[in-house]
């Protein structure tokens, strides 16, 4: 929800969003236990069925974050990745609780948070964790969290359950990574709610869904044989049904944003704001390098469909003008947005198209405040706040069709 009045009441004192914790959420206080192991309904290959993958516009429990932790993320700069983040954290804090994963640096972490937070005066409370991980892209590593749907046998099945892909960090290419491995896991025994592994390696920044039984992902990265070599596109789309619950697969080629370096993830070039409308990275210029591949995944989506059979309205999103550090491009694009509680947290890089992409995520979502948060440090780490967040959403709502 926007900052207003009642929300600069609740945060007069920021140091009080460490305690004042919402009765609602008081279970993701539980202690994790070591070596967790689930099952779910006593099968070793859980029917799904009955559980959906919210859209990310759909209420939310809490965001998970992981603070920075590696110097080698951001060579250089990295005194000032902490002080960024914890603009971050703020930001999304103004809309709704934050989780934190953070085993290390905690005393740093609450003074800048505490700080950022009483700038931003955010409301929502900051609980931390003491989660390991090896680096902050907690959107790739994190927990994927199904509801179950209105209509299942609530006495049977938890409100709940948590998708564990593995992970190879992005085809291998950052070890170690075995402490983000393992993050999914941990979340769910603290959280107690039944962990689900499907066996193959899938990052969270690789799929993006409507919350109706669509799903959109790239061709280049789940294809990709550094992921899952020997799989066929029909054995991925396989899993991507029976895991998600979906019924449509729309392929995206992928490429496009100059300097990433996830082999092309779905966050970095297109996003659904509703259940037919997708958001779609556009080059800064007609002429720009990247702007044949940016336009191979416009007609992708233009040519799709969702579960209902209407074609898929892509939305331009203007990239800013190349950015670099070091010599090297920035994978700069605003699709890497946040849809949190009522706002939209989105990465500008102090560039003119800042205001442009603000505007049109107003237009997209009309409802929602839109946030800008410098991004032009993080990003050194080629990722930003999608990739650097992992929504939980409640578990106590009706599916919402639209953004």
């Amino acid at each position: 929800m926007p900052v207003d009045s009642g929300e600069k009441q609740r945060n007069a004192n920021c140091n009080a969003v460490y305690s004042s914790y919402p009765a609602d959420l008081s279970n993701l206080l539980t202690p994790i236990q070591p070596d967790p192991v689930f099952e779910f309904t006593g099968m070793t290959s859980p029917d799904l069925s009955n559980y959906r993958w919210p859209a990310e516009w759909e209420p939310h429990a809490s965001t998970w974050l992981a603070w920075p932790v590696n110097p080698d993320t951001w060579p250089g700069i990295f005194d000032r990745i902490p002080p960024a983040f914890a603009r971050l954290v703020a930001a999304i804090a103004r809309f709704e609780p934050v989780d934190l994963l953070c085993a290390r640096e905690v005393e740093q972490a609450r003074a800048l948070i505490d700080a950022a937070c009483a700038e931003a005066e955010s409301a929502f409370p900051v609980r931390f964790h003491d989660i390991p991980v090896n680096d902050s892209w907690c959107r790739d590593y994190g927990p994927i969290f199904l509801n179950r749907n209105s209509d299942a046998d609530a006495a049977r099945l938890p409100a709940q359950v948590i998708l564990n892909w593995d992970y190879n960090a992005w085809g291998g290419k950052y070890p170690p990574w075995t402490s983000d491995a393992v993050v999914a896991t941990k979340i769910g025994s603290q959280l107690n709610i039944p962990v689900v592994s499907p066996g193959i390696i899938l990052e969270g920044g690789a799929i993006e869904g409507n919350g109706q039984r669509v799903v959109m992902t790239t061709e280049s990265c789940l294809l990709n044989p550094n992921r899952n070599p020997g799989l066929s596109r029909e054995e991925v789309e396989d899993f991507l049904r029976r895991y998600l619950s979906v019924s449509h697969i729309v392929w995206l080629p992928g490429e496009g944003i100059i300097g990433d370096d996830t082999d092309g993830h779905i966050d970095q070039v297109a996003r659904f704001c509703s259940e037919t409308k997708v958001l779609v990275a556009s080059p800064f210029d007609a002429d720009a390098p990247e702007a044949a591949d940016l336009r191979a995944n416009r007609e992708a989506i233009s040519n799709a469909r969702n579960a209902s059979g209407q074609l898929l309205e892509a939305i331009e999103l203007k990239m800013p003008s190349p950015k670099f550090q070091q010599g090297h491009r920035l994978p700069a694009c605003y699709c890497n947005f946040y849809i949190a509680n009522g706002g939209i947290v989105v990465p500008t890089f102090e560039d003119p198209a800042d205001e442009i992409a603000c505007q049109v995520l107003q237009q997209c979502f009309p409802s929602h405040k839109i946030v800008g948060v410098n991004a032009i440090d993080l990003i050194w780490g080629l990722g930003a706040f999608h990739c650097m967040t992992q929504q939980q959403p409640d578990s106590n709502v009706v599916p919402i069709g639209k953004g």
